[in-house]
């Protein structure tokens, strides 16, 4: 689905991404972890295609999207979704405007298919009677749910989380984190989560969701060493990455920068 080759970045002077090589397969969760700065959020901007590798090519569903022209990269952004830190809401605009954003800005679909496209991703966060609020209405939470709800219209394949749950008080990171599992395990979302929180990055590793006849889900502890392996980590340090590998691999690494990272 997603595949980095000898991926190289710089902003002026400072190599943000040096020689970087990795793959998401269809139905992965790809975390990436590391410290501020290590360039974490400039690999989620550039599988979207909103700045460009000075080396390397960058492969979307087969395509090498750094030899796209502008046009062209709208079509493989139709297929991400993207979660932003803080939500990344218009204050201007309602919630039922929020999410739709992508279906008005299109205009392909009637204002009747957008409200059921609309309802359908606000039901799936919980938030379906906050169609009306404007963002200065909801809490911190909330908006982070909408701002999921938004990433998810138009059922795109991927979905990248830029720190989507920092800041957030248990509870609310927990639901946040439900919803990223359920998306992963039963709607089979390929995903791309960027974050220097290890507690919920261990969660996502060591629970899965399995759908119940009337649409919920029950989350439980993964038991199966296969399930466990298939969610992948990568350490950044330095614009390079430093560990690859599955969770436990991760608790187990000898490379000093992780096992400080980790403890």
């Amino acid at each position: 689905m997603i595949e980095f080759r000898g991926v190289c970045k710089a902003f002026g002077d400072e190599v943000v991404l040096n020689n970087v090589d990795f793959r998401i397969d269809p139905g992965e969760t790809k975390i990436i972890l590391g410290a501020s700065g290590t360039g974490k959020s400039t690999i989620l901007k550039l599988i979207l295609g909103l700045i460009r590798p000075e080396a390397g090519e960058i492969i979307i569903d087969g395509r090498d999207i750094t030899k796209l022209r502008e046009s062209d990269l709208v079509d493989i952004r139709r297929g991400i979704g993207m979660v932003f830190q803080e939500g990344a809401l218009f204050d201007s605009l309602s919630v039922r405007e929020n999410v739709g954003y992508r279906l008005f800005e299109d205009g392909a679909m009637d204002e009747s298919a957008i409200e059921e496209a609309v309802l359908r991703e606000l039901s799936f966060v919980g938030l379906q009677d906050a169609i009306d609020k404007m963002p200065s209405q909801l809490s911190g939470g909330m908006k982070r749910r909408v701002g999921l709800a938004r990433a998810l219209i138009g059922s795109p394949r991927v979905v990248l989380y830029d720190e989507p749950t920092a800041g957030l008080d248990p509870i609310t990171k927990r639901t946040i984190l439900d919803l990223m599992i359920r998306l992963r395990d039963i709607e089979d979302v390929t995903s791309v989560f960027v974050t220097h929180d290890l507690h919920a990055a261990t969660i996502l590793a060591n629970e899965y969701a399995a759908a119940e006849e009337d649409g919920s889900a029950r989350f439980l502890p993964v038991t199966d060493p296969e399930r466990l392996a298939a969610n992948r980590y990568i350490m950044l340090q330095g614009g390079s990455i430093c560990f690859e590998g599955a969770y436990r691999e991760l608790m187990q690494s000898t490379n000093q920068y992780v096992k400080k990272f980790v403890n």
